[in-house]
């Protein structure tokens, strides 16, 4: 008996497994996709599926081949790479092991199967490489699904938040570049080393100029001296090295010998898809870096990390949301990199107004972008060889569209130029779509293992073996009949099985009357089965007739697949288009519905809300919410810096959040939830809010908070948008009131646009001493004591003038459910521990001088010696009454128990 590796099978699967030794090798068995030793361990251990042994001792483990999508999406979101070794031949034609080859390289950053992808996300794969002389990071990122290429170059410092913002799956980088794979580290997504010589100038340029069919990178607009395209070239070969279809353990089959479903497998795969890279300028677009993103919740909750409940979430509901799959990518791209320029801001402004007046237009538009399914991403799987039935179909129904779409945005002055770039597609695109739909039936297959897809009537032969297939029983009925007449058999019945196809069974008693012309098949227990020459002719037609329709049919597919993957671009170029209007529509109808308005964005650093709301929260609380303004470095209220004080749960943080949303919407084009918006243009948007830590880089929350900080006060400018919460909470009173004063003094000179929310109260006294540069602002509260003498509040909402009286903290913890004795002592304690304000009115809130640092703290222990000071009237006392009363106060410092 043949040892663990010794059968012909496993070592096909060896050979295999020799080329693809970083990943998971799933090898087409029959009904299944096996997996053997240690890649079945592992497929065990994250699946949980059975793990048994095969002859010899060797581990195996199975998924069902029609399943095989999703167990293949859990290995991919567990971190592993997945090799589909596919037999690609029939196994009733094979002589010895059945043909098979790897047809598929799976990787987090190259998926293109709808079952693989969130529709609603976009999937890059990043090539990263660092010049060291300039502490920039070069960047191209591709989506194979779709074909989007581009190309960048960012600080190394802010790299990690670019691919963030971009939604990277997967990232590159060469092997040599320790630096770069410590930094990749922090990233979510897998790394993967390349060979440093991929990134080498003259072989990128060299896998660039194959892949486009050029001998230069100039008609696409880019220098080929550019040190940029070194990443790009090396993710061409990336994307080419998990595409291409391996070759074959032998000769693969051809002609009419080839099923249905090993002509797709052994089709060409190419990248043909891919769209010319395009350089991007990150300068173009609003920086909101990782932390900003998740803080302000824009892709997923700080809490729960749920989709429900962000920013996209809110901006997809209520009847408000796109129609498309691309729609929706493109939104999530606007919203995490919204715009910088003030032309480009306005030009989007334009065309969401011109929607918001004109609602005929708009639902008409949203009405025809109803028909359009995910045409990107069937375009890219059209460009590998990978497209479906039903992706034919669709892409048929949407491109049928186009008329529609454009005769909608047809006289709209804003839509000028989306209209004039439909009709430039019109005339490639139309003919592709009317023989997809001349020759494809409505309800498509989502295979073509046994037919179905294609029309009666769009060919004769084919036609001809339905017709021989679907007339078969009338012709066995007729048949049987004929024989048990002819020979007086009534019993005789002619049946079909797999194993002996078409037979005529005669029971026991009967066999023996069997005529001369019947030839025995096959003997059971009470009957006998034969087959006749007649019968086997119409068997013969009747099989081959059914083989040569799925054959037919397969032809017909692959040449309208043809047709349309000649046209990728031009189809790329009309999800694009449909994308922009779907998104534009998207936000007029918010617009609309909620009584958004258009928000006037201007060159100064200002900050004018008037009724502002939360987007998300008012989803949730509808009328019930409570709108808030907002005035920095404008004429109502000149000080760019607003320290905001207030009890616990409040809502400050949700006002400072809600502030920083609305600057991000208009920079997104989109009009605003408020009365009246007036914003300056904006470079970045920091945010410190929220208590995290890394303890993995060893760095505690407090830390974490100083790091953020740090960011902020080095890059923020007077163009920037601040929002702090809590600054300084996580170390002691007196070193964190002392970090928040002297953060706040450096965003007042740096001149950003800050809201500075607080329970420091000390810090309101910085709005006295510098009034042209800092306001103060409170949550109001009502408050009242109850029949037990309790203090009891009502939280308002409202952002008012001036500094808060409590932060209410003990009356929030007993809100919160703690014991009512803990409550109680802790009321007693605050008392004890309270400092006597007596005399309030008589007192400054003045900033401390840098040189006398500790008057910042004379709030909080104050001094007999300097109490005993205040109490001079310095007007009635002469030159010795005031020297002797020196001398008694020193010898008060000095000797503090001593009576005077």
């Amino acid at each position: 008996m043949p040892g663990n590796g010794d059968t012909p099978a496993m070592r096909q699967y060896t050979r295999f497994k020799e080329r693809y030794p970083d990943c998971l090798l799933l090898f087409r068995m029959g009904d299944f996709y096996e997996l053997f030793r240690e890649d079945a361990v592992s497929a065990h251990k994250t699946l949980g599926i059975t793990l048994t042994e095969r002859t010899g001792g060797v581990p195996m483990a199975g998924v069902p081949h029609h399943s095989v999508d999703a167990y293949i999406r859990r290995l991919i979101e567990a971190g592993f790479r997945v090799a589909v070794c596919d037999q690609i031949q029939d196994a009733r034609e094979a002589k010895g092991v059945v043909e098979r080859a790897v047809t598929r390289v799976l990787t987090p950053g190259t998926l293109v199967d709808d079952a693989l992808l969130d529709e609603s996300q976009t999937n890059h794969l990043a090539s990263v490489y660092c010049e060291t002389k300039t502490s920039r990071a070069l960047v191209a990122t591709v989506e194979l699904s779709t074909g989007a290429f581009t190309l960048f170059d960012v600080p190394a410092s802010s790299l990690l938040d670019e691919l963030t913002r971009r939604s990277v799956g997967e990232v590159i980088f060469p092997d040599d570049a320790e630096d770069l794979r410590v930094m990749l580290e922090a990233f979510p997504a897998p790394a993967t080393a390349r060979p440093t010589w991929h990134v080498r100038h003259a072989e990128s340029i060299e896998a660039l100029h194959e892949c486009f069919g050029v001998v230069t990178l100039e008609g696409f607009g880019l220098d080929d001296d550019d040190p940029v395209l070194d990443p790009a070239g090396a993710a061409v070969r990336y994307l080419r090295e998990t595409q291409a279809m391996d070759e074959p353990t032998g000769d693969a089959p051809s002609g009419n010998g080839a099923s249905a479903a090993t002509a797709m497998l052994v089709r060409p795969r190419t990248l043909a898809h891919l769209s010319p890279p395009k350089r991007e300028r990150v300068e173009t677009s609003l920086v909101i870096d990782a932390t900003g993103l998740r803080a302000l919740e824009i892709e997923r909750t700080v809490r729960g990390n749920a989709h429900e409940g962000s920013l996209v979430h809110a901006m997809t509901i209520g009847g408000c949301g796109p129609r498309t799959a691309m729609g929706r990518r493109l939104l999530r791209d606007w919203l995490c990199r919204p715009l910088a320029e003030l032309d480009a801001i306005r030009a989007r402004q334009r065309r969401v107004a011109t929607l918001v007046a004109d609602r005929r237009t708009a639902d008409a538009l949203l009405d025809a972008l109803e028909g359009v399914q995910d045409v990107s991403r069937i375009a890219g799987r059209l460009g590998l060889g990978r497209a479906t039935p039903r992706d034919l179909v669709a892409l048929g129904r949407s491109l049928n569209t186009l008329n529609a779409i454009a005769m909608v945005l047809h006289g709209c002055p804003a839509f000028e130029e989306t209209e004039r770039a439909l009709d430039d597609l019109r005339s490639t695109l139309e003919p592709v779509s009317r023989a997809i739909l001349k020759s494809c039936v409505e309800d498509a297959p989502g295979h073509l293992r046994e037919g179905g897809l294609i029309r009666d009537g769009v060919d004769p032969d084919l036609d001809d073996a339905r017709t021989l297939h679907s007339e078969s029983s009338a012709w066995l009925a007729e048949y049987q009949t004929r024989l048990a007449e002819t020979h007086d058999l009534p019993n005789l019945k002619v049946g079909y099985n797999r194993v002996f196809r078409y037979y005529i069974e005669l029971p026991k008693a009967q066999a023996t009357r069997a005529p001369d012309v019947f030839t025995r098949r096959q003997t059971l227990k009470n009957a006998e089965r034969f087959i006749t020459p007649e019968l086997k002719e119409f068997e013969d037609k009747v099989l081959t007739a059914g083989e040569r329709a799925v054959s037919i049919e397969q032809r017909i597919f692959l040449d309208l697949c043809e047709r349309a993957s000649r046209c990728v671009r031009a189809i790329s170029a009309f999800a694009d288009r449909v994308a922009e209007v779907d998104v534009l529509g998207c936000f007029a109808a918010r617009a609309h519905k909620k009584g958004w308005v258009k928000p006037e964005l201007v060159e100064e650093p200002v900050m004018d809300l008037a009724g502002g709301r939360h987007p998300v929260l008012e989803e949730v609380l509808g009328s019930d919410f409570v709108p808030n303004a907002c005035a920095l470095g404008c004429a109502d209220e000149a000080a760019r810096l607003a320290l905001i004080t207030g009890p616990n749960m409040s809502g400050k943080s949700t006002y400072i959040r809600q502030v920083a949303l609305l600057t991000l919407l208009a920079h997104a084009g989109s009009f605003v939830p408020a009365s009246s918006a007036r914003i300056g243009l904006c470079d970045r948007i920091f945010t410190r809010v929220g208590a995290d830590d890394a303890l993995h880089a060893g760095q505690s929350t407090f830390m974490v908070e100083m790091v953020e900080t740090a960011s902020i006060l080095h890059h923020a400018s007077e163009r920037s948008l601040v929002i702090l919460d809590e600054i300084g909470r996580g170390t002691s009173t007196l070193d964190g009131l002392a970090l928040a004063w002297a953060i706040a003094e450096r965003l007042c000179t740096a001149g950003a646009r800050t809201l500075f929310a607080t329970h420091y109260h000390e810090l309101t006294g910085l709005a006295e001493s510098m009034p042209e540069r800092v306001s103060n602002r409170h949550v109001a509260v009502r408050e009242w004591s109850n029949e037990r003498g309790e203090r009891e509040v009502i939280f308002l909402h409202e952002i008012r003038a001036g500094r808060a009286s409590g932060s209410f903290g003990v009356h929030v913890a007993r809100m919160a459910g703690l014991p009512a004795d803990v409550v109680q002592r802790a009321g007693e304690l605050l008392e004890s521990l309270r400092v006597s304000h007596a005399g309030e009115t008589e007192r400054t809130h003045t900033p401390p001088s840098r040189r006398d640092q500790m008057s910042l703290f004379t709030e909080y222990v104050e001094h007999p010696v300097l109490t005993e000071l205040k109490s001079f009237e310095l007007d009635r006392m002469s030159p010795m009454d005031a020297f002797d009363a020196l001398r008694a106060l020193q010898r008060t410092a000095t000797n503090p128990g001593e009576s005077q």
